[in-house]
């Protein structure tokens, strides 16, 4: 089906949007009206999360076949039942910049890391049934030999980032041993190895 197609903005009539909660992130409710493939239209009621878009980068030294990933601490996932720190590829909030000009910015900011020649793979939402973000994926280069800045993240906010560097085949072995279970970490260590593939 093409996009074209697919585009459903006359099946949707909407009636209200309320907001719930905005002290962090925006939490709504939408009222609105859906019509049904059968031409049925149907009352329906939603919240939706909006915590702003978001941009990740895996930094990788194709020619050590070495990438840089961080650790971290996640309270959703800790909530969830899981009690080891998450390991991630360096991501943050857009706040008004391009998504090329977050990652380069986050890169440092969180894995010291200086990067370049971004290629974008995909800009992708994450958790659609309730999340409002669209998270843009990027690999980027970056020179395992250089040396790097301290990183770690800003404490002010709450960030305490311990960097990782290790071959990209150890971290392709840690999402095998569920030790890496972040959806775009895993996404953007699968599009490394697609890269590197003869």
């Amino acid at each position: 089906m093409s996009e074209e197609n697919n585009d459903i903005s006359g099946r949707v009539r909407l009636h209200d949007l309320q907001i719930l909660s905005d002290r962090h992130y925006t939490l709504r409710e939408a009222s609105f009206d859906f019509q049904r493939r059968d031409g049925a239209w149907q009352h329906q009621k939603r919240e939706c999360y909006d915590i702003g878009d978001a941009a990740a980068v895996l930094p990788f030294d194709r020619r050590h076949g070495r990438v840089i990933l961080i650790r971290q601490f996640r309270w959703p996932v800790y909530e969830w039942g899981d009690p080891h720190l998450l390991i991630e590829v360096v991501a943050g909030k857009l706040d008004g910049d391009p998504p090329e000009i977050c990652v380069a910015r986050e890169a440092v900011e969180e894995a010291g890391a200086a990067v370049s020649n971004l290629r974008l793979v995909t800009h992708c939402f994450v958790s659609p049934g309730a999340v409002k973000e669209r998270v843009s994926l990027f690999l980027a280069d970056y020179d395992s030999t250089a040396a790097r800045a301290q990183g770690g993240g800003h404490e002010h906010e709450g960030e305490d980032i311990e960097v990782l560097e290790m071959t990209l085949d150890a971290a392709l072995k840690m999402i095998e041993s569920g030790e890496i279970v972040d959806m775009k970490t895993i996404l953007l260590l699968q599009a490394a190895k697609l890269l590197s593939a003869p």
